[in-house]
């Protein structure tokens, strides 16, 4: 199906270039691009939170250590 659809000139430019590199058809690229958002999840979701979000027991632990590096940093600084 053709649409026609407003990008800045800047986006498309990076865009084709992308897809040159790749060595694929820009209309193939665009379709590539955009499966891959949908298929992502909700909107402003975090792909990378599908591997880190795995380590959100880490959170106190890490919060542990800042405080005892800053009381360290205290202490020396006295």
């Amino acid at each position: 199906m053709r649409t026609t659809m407003e990008i800045p000139d800047s986006l498309i430019r990076r865009a084709k270039a992308r897809a040159a590199e790749l060595g694929m058809p820009f209309g193939r690229f665009v379709t590539e691009a955009v499966e891959a958002k949908l298929a992502g999840g909700t909107p402003g979701s975090k792909p990378w939170m599908k591997m880190a979000g795995g380590l959100r027991h880490l959170h106190k632990e890490t919060l542990r250590i800042n405080r005892l590096i800053e009381k360290e940093f205290e202490r020396i600084g006295d």
